[in-house]
């Protein structure tokens, strides 16, 4: 991994650490379950490119290497309580995502989120706009790092295939 794609990484965290979706603890209302394993025991965040390095040795959490956007990536679980400091990009923008829309980024729902996140269904009002802001702003910084760019595309590509 290059010093481009762990920069915009760790830029990307940093702008979406201290911001949450709702004023409260929005775990409340669904009972954590994004953050919970589902029915099969499989659950987790999927890393962004570089971030499993962040996690190797670090008590309280798991990495288990996912193919599902058809490289190597990784899922990471935790004991189902962290400190938000300490949660993965992924986690930390749930339910919502950066999207390229020609050179202006954007904030979409997530469309997984739906089968665990109440909120969704309300649509991008649900949220507190600084939340929305911090994503966009992330998203920015993301779409200039090829890697995370690629990963974006992908990862929207396997969301485009969701029902609901």
């Amino acid at each position: 991994m290059n010093n481009e794609t762990m920069n915009a990484l760790l830029k990307a965290r940093a702008l979406t650490e201290a911001v949450t979706p709702l004023k409260s603890d929005c775990g409340r209302t669904c009972g954590h379950a994004c953050c919970l394993p589902d029915e099969t025991g499989r659950g987790g965040m999927l890393l962004f490119p570089g971030e499993e390095t962040l996690y190797q040795g670090i008590s309280g959490f798991t990495l288990t290497p996912d193919r599902s956007l058809g490289t190597d990536g990784w899922l990471l679980t935790c004991n189902g309580t962290c400190k938000r400091e300490e949660r993965p990009l992924s986690c930390r923008i749930f339910p919502l995502l950066p999207k390229a829309n020609g050179k202006a980024v954007r904030v979409v729902r997530d469309r997984r989120g739906f089968w665990v996140c109440p909120l969704l269904s309300s649509g991008l009002d649900a949220f507190r706009p600084d939340f929305i802001e911090a994503i966009r702003a992330a998203g920015d910084v993301l779409y200039r790092s090829e890697a995370h760019r690629d990963f974006l595309d992908r990862l929207h590509g396997l969301i485009a295939r969701f029902t609901l």
